[in-house]
């Protein structure tokens, strides 16, 4: 009886956790209406987003071991490298470097829009399992709270990630290796700042940090939506 009463629990913390994530899956998903994704090389995508989180987790340990050793938490610039040199650093590294492994050279990878559609898939991987790891360990009242910030947010990290990463290709494919180059750093880098930016904020905890936190919430997301319908309405082959 214990364990039959403990099966309704696990599905509640699963969906709890997951539900966030498959929305805005569905959502990106529905948005690249010119070819559709092999549902094959999305699930990887996902497998793989899953296991960025997983090597993540271990690189942080690492990073955060080292960090402790040359600056102390109370130092004020503790929280500005953390969410920055740590954090963002290692978790848009590992998203992108899978990413990259299995779609750069995909030949299913032939619209611009296809760059957003990888990078959203591969972060909201990353983020469903982060989201079951804090719903376990925190219980369903943290569940909200991520839904409507954590998730959203990994999502427009990938969105801005992608833009950039789908003009990459398409430069690569026009022959152009230094302007594929550069968008390939910036598909990086934007992706970094704006993670680090939110860790920062968020880590704070002050009245100031948590108005700018707030602020650029507001102004993330609703560049991130236009980007979205800009970048479908005008996609192109590469």
């Amino acid at each position: 009886m214990y364990y039959i009463n403990l099966i309704p629990v696990g599905i509640v913390y699963i969906l709890a956790a997951v539900l966030p994530a498959a929305l805005l899956l569905f959502y990106i998903y529905r948005k690249d209406t010119i070819e559709k994704e092999p549902a094959g090389l999305l699930f990887k995508l996902l497998g793989l987003g899953v296991l960025a989180a997983i090597v993540s987790g271990g690189l942080e340990g690492a990073a955060i071991t080292v960090l402790d050793r040359f600056i102390s938490v109370a130092n004020p610039l503790y929280v500005i490298i953390l969410a920055f040199l740590v954090i963002a650093v290692v978790e848009e590294g590992t998203k992108y470097i899978f990413m990259k492994l299995i779609t750069w050279k995909n030949p299913h990878f032939n619209f611009r829009f296809d760059g957003i559609i990888y990078a959203v898939f591969i972060s909201l991987g990353f983020a469903a399992f982060e989201n079951i790891g804090y719903v376990a360990g925190y219980g369903l009242t943290i569940a909200p709270t991520r839904a409507l910030l954590a998730i959203p947010g990994h999502m427009s990290f990938a969105v801005f990630m992608g833009v950039f990463y789908g003009r990459a290709r398409l430069w690569a494919n026009r022959g152009d290796d230094q302007k594929a180059s550069v968008n390939r750093k910036l598909a990086y880098l934007v992706a970094v700042f704006l993670h680090g930016f939110y860790d920062a904020c968020a880590m704070k905890q002050t009245a100031l940090s948590t108005i700018i936190f707030f602020a650029f919430i507001i102004i993330v997301d609703i560049l991130m939506i236009s980007t979205i319908k800009k970048e479908a309405l005008t996609d192109h082959p590469l």
